[in-house]
């Protein structure tokens, strides 16, 4: 006994075009894997979209009508003139495209999970936004600061990022243009060294690809370069065009990827400027020391201070920060910053040593 998609969608058989889509839509948002938290419900998500793409399509549903599932998809004889065709239909098994196709790249949920499934290498394009607007060279071999990774875009790390918009249109598919799935964007973390030097990260993602046919599907690996630039700054994107998942219903979504610094054991990051935080005792502070400032390159800097240093006290370190994303030449600073630590208590007799030699406030 083959699935009852009029029951899945909770219509009856003589439901027309528009409370097909009416149910469709109640049923997705309802069953909808970020909302419903239920062990059941992504099975019944992709139930909902395969009895729509079967009814929301005439061929298909007269094919269905008459021979049922089983038909429809070994290959049944009907047609709505009388006459006979051969017709074949797999469910492309993505239920997140469905919907993305059908809200038109929005997501009542802001954000929602979908599908990218990506054997060969590709490089990215990048898009800095804002006024770091740059060209990537995605020329020249992996550095020693490269990495490998694996990405299946099934909707674990990666997340759409549509915004609404409908991308490039492709011929028609079944009477219907072809729309772009919504991006799939992914973080990468890069620590402020892979930053400093530049590298190169591997990114193995698993995709399905149509077949000659155009109607079947197959599953395979590629190998993504995401080439890092010296230093580029935390929100930097590389995209991928058209690497996701491919249908017979839909155009590839782009993966892109977007950068995020990782967190540092000493520095933090201030655009093309670190900070360091110098830790001081009070006896350094008024008396005046000499600080040994690590850099980022593993160098040690000696750092004069014969003045008083108060809490919160910062000095310079010009040309010791990280690579300008569009000099590479030139670098930003090394800001240090001062904490003066106090004692617990003071013995009386110093006590008033340091009455007698501090002004009075």
């Amino acid at each position: 006994m083959g699935k009852d998609y009029y029951k899945i969608l909770g219509i009856t058989s003589g439901s027309n075009e528009d409370e097909i889509k009416k149910a469709y839509r109640r049923m997705a948002l309802k069953f909808h894997p970020d909302k419903n938290k239920d062990p059941n419900a992504e099975e019944k998500f992709k139930e909902i979209a395969e009895a729509y793409e079967v009814l929301s399509d005439p061929k298909k549903r007269v094919i269905y009508d008459q021979y049922g599932e089983d038909g429809l998809k070994t290959g049944g004889t009907g047609s709505s003139s009388g006459q006979g065709t051969t017709y074949h239909y797999t469910f492309h098994g993505d239920p997140h495209a469905t919907f993305a196709s059908f809200f038109g790249g929005s997501n009542p949920f802001d954000i929602f999970f979908g599908s990218g499934r990506q054997r060969g290498t590709t490089n990215g394009t990048n898009d800095h936004g804002g006024d770091h607007d740059m060209d990537i060279d995605m020329d020249g071999d992996d550095d020693p600061f490269s990495s490998f990774s694996h990405f299946g875009f099934n909707g674990i790390n990666g997340f759409h990022h549509g915004g609404g918009r409908r991308h490039r249109n492709e011929p028609l598919h079944g009477g219907r243009k072809k729309v772009q799935d919504p991006p799939v964007v992914h973080e990468l973390k890069v620590s402020l060294e892979e930053i400093f030097h530049g590298c190169t990260k591997r990114m193995r993602i698993t995709r399905r690809r149509l077949n000659p046919d155009r109607r079947t599907m197959r599953t395979e690996d590629k190998i993504l370069n995401i080439v890092i630039k010296r230093g580029w700054k935390e929100g930097t994107k590389i995209t991928f065009p058209k690497e996701g998942d491919e249908t017979p219903e839909n155009i590839p979504a782009d993966i892109a990827f977007v950068l995020k610094d990782k967190g540092h054991p000493l520095f933090k990051r201030d655009g093309s400027n670190i900070i360091y935080t110098a830790k001081i005792g009070l006896k350094e502070a008024l008396c005046g020391c000499t600080v040994n400032i690590p850099t980022i390159d593993n160098r040690a800097i000696t750092l004069p201070c014969n003045d008083i240093i108060k809490p919160g006290t910062i000095k310079r370190l010009r040309g010791e920060g990280l690579p300008f994303p569009k000099n590479p030449s030139q670098r930003g600073d090394l800001i240090v910053e001062f904490q003066v630590r106090f004692p617990d208590r003071i013995p009386h007799q110093s006590r008033e040593i340091i009455k007698q030699h501090l002004p009075q406030s």
